[in-house]
């Protein structure tokens, strides 16, 4: 997908807008900020409206957002579509990346070699999608499944349930951050997502393709889908072969095991998606690590 948002950032008279870590994520041969070194105009911004009100200060040209992210940032990037589809733009597109939980879980269940014993599951994601879709998971790979938050105190009794589910021959989900979710999560979050995206394939960096692990755009929107408005659906993305993000993804490799890691591959100059984010495995081991 970043070559796509490379090659659409290159057009002339377009503005290309993004979340300031997605300025790093390599392309094959260069990332966004090469880009906009090049001349073209990327812009950081915060959130997707943002991105609204340049394309309504800016009628000739076209505004393209970099929609990216889990099911968290999801409802905010449906609801700049709908807005844009009430205000009548039409310089303004999307760039939709999303990426959803349930069936990464089930491609790396399903994998010969995987490793993996149970999960922790984010709370961010699940205040929006509720944890009723790991309830099945849970059953039928006989693996603990808990909801945490982000502060050091939610991870570790995130961990601690897991390990007494473990210890214990349990596996089931628990919800150990009961102050943000619930069940069901956000019913209006998910409404919204629902009008405007629907589930399709998408490729996972370092990974590949998981089947219905994905958003793309609803036909009623599809005039905001960047890729097909600047017709970019064939560009595919060649990864590095130095880098192992999707091993440490799979929980087959611990970061530091990657032969690139800290060396050809830094938070500064990342090969992979892992080491991009601050919330990446390798970027957190890059930072807090003692090797």
């Amino acid at each position: 997908m970043i070559d796509k948002a490379l090659a659409i950032a290159s057009y002339p008279n377009v503005i290309f807008c993004s979340f300031g870590d997605m300025l790093r994520v390599p392309g094959s041969n260069k990332d966004l900020f090469q880009v906009k070194s090049e001349g073209g105009d990327v812009r950081i911004v915060y959130s997707p409206l943002d991105s609204l009100k340049i394309a309504q200060q800016n009628p000739d040209c076209e505004v393209v957002f970099f929609g990216i992210g889990f099911e968290t940032t999801a409802p905010a990037n449906a609801m700049a579509i709908v807005q844009a589809n009430k205000l009548g733009l039409t310089n303004f597109s999307m760039l939709v990346s999303h990426v959803l939980v349930p069936p990464a879980i089930s491609a790396i269940m399903e994998s010969p070699l995987n490793r993996v014993q149970a999960f922790l599951a984010a709370g961010h994601v699940c205040s929006v999608m509720g944890y009723w879709q790991y309830e099945p998971l849970a059953k039928k790979y006989n693996i603990p499944i808990v909801v945490t938050g982000f502060e050091p105190l939610d991870i570790l009794e995130g961990i601690r349930l897991t390990v007494i589910q473990l210890e214990t021959g349990k596996s089931h989900v628990e919800n150990a951050y009961s102050r943000a979710v619930n069940s069901e999560g956000n019913k209006h979050a998910q409404a919204i997502i629902r009008e405007v995206f629907t589930v399709g394939h998408r490729a996972w960096r370092g990974i590949g393709e998981i089947p219905n692990s994905g958003f793309k755009l609803h036909a009623n929107y599809q005039a905001y889908d960047a890729e097909t408005k600047f017709d970019v659906h064939d560009i595919q993305t060649q990864e590095s072969p130095l880098c192992h993000s999707g091993e440490v993804l799979q929980g087959l490799i611990k970061p530091n095991e990657c032969p690139a890691f800290g060396k050809e591959c830094t938070p500064r100059n990342p090969l992979g998606a892992t080491m991009v984010s601050n919330e990446g495995a390798c970027a957190a081991y890059h930072r807090y690590g003692r090797f």
